[in-house]
């Protein structure tokens, strides 16, 4: 069921499927409680039964068949009872959480992402990528690694423009796929962790040790026919036992030759085995659906080898381990060596690698493309009045109309616009005081460029920029076992921001009180030429000082750089913010009454 996002409030929504979710939910426990007590009652009745046939010698021991039966029944019907209500636990979760970001309420209530933090990235750690409380936290709904790792790509690096625009389609259709992003979102537990895809590539790209050997499969559904023939023949008293174990020889002759080759083969099914039952899950939900727009479609087109999707594939190959599981039976083990069932098995999961091996890599990267796709989606379909950027060609630029911090709960949010690249501006010299939100300002901006270029919704009443390199130095910190100051950790941090603006991408630098581990002389001089390399490369971007002296490179740089501030004032002896973006130098400073606030005698 596709939900059309325009004809009420995600709130609405994601209440009322919360609802029906918590209803079934109570049905299905119910029902397995049923179903519970009817195995024990079952039991019970055929431990009375057995007791009967055995020692009273009441009934006929064939009674014992019929509870045999029906718990049998039972025990299935329970399994899918304990199934169903896992996924509907797993789907009031799932809405619960969206409704704790719809409240502003989402901290630690989903994955962080940490495993891709990197101190080295040029803004991951100064945006607050990943980690508690993260821009990866508040947008992923990916249950695999493999959707994880395709949105923590995409929020990593800019995405070409035409891509860009491509998945701006995929998301503006999947927002409204409902059904589709619970379904994914509602997966098994141990997706996550078990799902490993580097085993599954690695073993359907592996050596076919059997493929030398195409021609022995025939062979042997003779000798096993054989084989039947001499058995029967045998316990009907028409072939003396020599000859029987004579043809039984043959076929174990040929049998050792490839041994250790089928041995190898059924040990790797062993290992994948449950990695193929969940990536089948994955695609079932993927495959056979009809999208419009070319991104998506042109992924569902890769679920299909030889003219057989995916997912059929895929249960083939799930058919043949279970196969191999079956020779494990010690019942089935006699009757199975007999007709070579584990050696059949192995040539027939060796023509499934020659035939679909090579896809099972791509039918990964689909999953991840439409889980992170889904990611976007779903923080798009829960923000409708957030808008698609629009990126353009020409003049690099960024331009924003009450543009917000992505991370900050809409009641604090205070929205400012942003002019880079207009008239000729390249940059902006942000002065003021502390806690007046010159920080928080860059990180709005760049976390709205991060997320325009992924392909996702903004912040803002509207956004226009061109394709861009964003780069940071705000969060910098010493090094101890490094043996660099926090000066040091800033000036590397700085070439690295540099040597970007030789890319072909144009920079959007953001710079976060620069140069402030050294005295006013050198800062001065070195800011000067820091954001003169950064703007003499058509690069864009803002940077923040407490120095009112860097503020004198504005005015020498001929219109490419603006002085802009952000101001405080004193009420009722306490200081207040408005975290608003006016024109200017700061003219005062609020460090003194700042340290008077907190009980220092300054």
């Amino acid at each position: 069921m596709s939900v059309n996002g325009s004809q009420c409030a995600p709130s609405a929504v994601y209440e009322e499927f919360l609802a029906r979710r918590r209803e079934d939910l109570a049905l299905i426990s119910k029902r397995e409680l049923i179903v519970s007590v009817s195995r024990l009652v079952v039991a019970c009745a055929g431990l009375v039964l057995l007791w009967l046939a055995i020692q009273s010698r009441v009934l006929s021991p064939w009674w014992i068949v019929v509870p045999v039966v029906i718990f049998a029944a039972l025990m299935v019907i329970h399994d899918g009872c304990l199934r169903r209500r896992q996924r509907l636990e797993r789907a009031v979760a799932y809405y619960e959480r969206g409704l704790a970001r719809l409240s502003d309420e989402w901290v630690g209530t989903g994955e962080t992402g940490e495993t891709f933090a990197d101190a080295d990235h040029p803004y991951a750690s100064d945006l607050d990528l990943f980690g508690r409380g993260s821009l990866f936290e508040l947008i992923s709904v990916a249950r695999t690694c493999q959707g994880e790792n395709e949105l923590a790509s995409w929020l990593l690096s800019p995405a070409e423009p035409e891509e860009i625009r491509s998945r701006q389609a995929a998301v503006s259709e999947l927002r409204q796929e409902l059904d589709l992003r619970e379904l994914l979102a509602t997966l098994g537990d141990d997706v996550r962790s078990d799902l490993d895809e580097a085993r599954l590539v690695s073993w359907c790209a592996a050596p076919r040790p059997l493929a030398r050997w195409s021609w022995l499969p025939a062979v042997l559904l003779v000798l096993g026919i054989a084989n039947v023939g001499a058995l029967v023949a045998w316990l009907s008293g028409s072939l003396d036992v020599r000859l029987m174990l004579a043809i039984f020889s043959i076929g174990t002759l040929v049998f050792l030759v490839v041994r250790n080759e089928v041995a190898k083969v059924l040990e790797g099914v062993d290992k994948t085995h449950r990695d193929l039952e969940l990536l089948s899950q994955l695609l079932l939900c993927v495959e056979g659906r009809s999208f419009d727009c070319d991104w998506l479609a042109a992924r569902t087109q890769r679920l299909e080898t030889h003219g057989v999707s995916a997912g059929a594939a895929l249960r083939r190959l799930r058919k043949l381990a279970d196969y191999a599981e079956s020779r494990k039976n010690a019942f089935f083990a006699p009757l199975g060596a007999t007709v070579f069932w584990s050696t059949q098995t192995a040539f027939a999961i060796e023509r499934w690698r020659g035939d679909y091996g090579s896809s099972i890599e791509t039918w990964f990267r689909v999953i991840g493309d439409v889980e992170a796709a889904c990611s976007l989606a779903t923080y798009s379909y829960e923000r409708p009045e957030e808008p698609f950027p629009k990126i353009v060609d020409g003049t690099t630029r960024l331009v924003g109309r009450a543009v917000g911090h992505p991370l900050l709960p809409s009641s604090t949010c205070v929205r400012n616009d942003v002019g880079l690249g207009v008239d000729g501006l390249q940059g902006l010299i942000i002065s003021g005081s502390n806690m007046s939100g010159k920080s928080t300002y860059l990180r709005t901006c760049g976390c709205n460029a991060v997320l325009a270029l992924a392909g996702g919704v903004v912040r803002a009443e509207s956004l226009e920029l061109t394709p861009l390199q964003v780069g940071a130095a705000m969060r910098v910190q010493d090094s101890l076992q490094d043996g660099s100051s926090k000066f040091y950790a800033e000036i590397k941090r700085l070439r690295l921001l540099l040597d970007l603006t030789k890319q072909p991408l144009p920079v959007l630098f953001l710079l976060d009180e620069i140069l402030h581990g050294t005295n006013s002389h050198d800062r001065r001089i070195g800011a000067e030429a820091i954001v003169k390399a950064f703007v003499d490369s058509s690069s864009i971007g803002l940077v923040t000082t407490h120095d009112l002296a860097l503020a004198s490179i504005a005015q020498e740089a001929e219109g490419e750089l603006e002085n802009v501030h952000f101001v405080d004032h004193l009420e009722d002896g306490r200081i207040h913010f408005d975290y608003r973006l006016h024109h200017g130098v700061v003219a005062r400073s609020n460090a003194l009454a700042l340290m008077r606030e907190v009980g220092l005698e300054v």
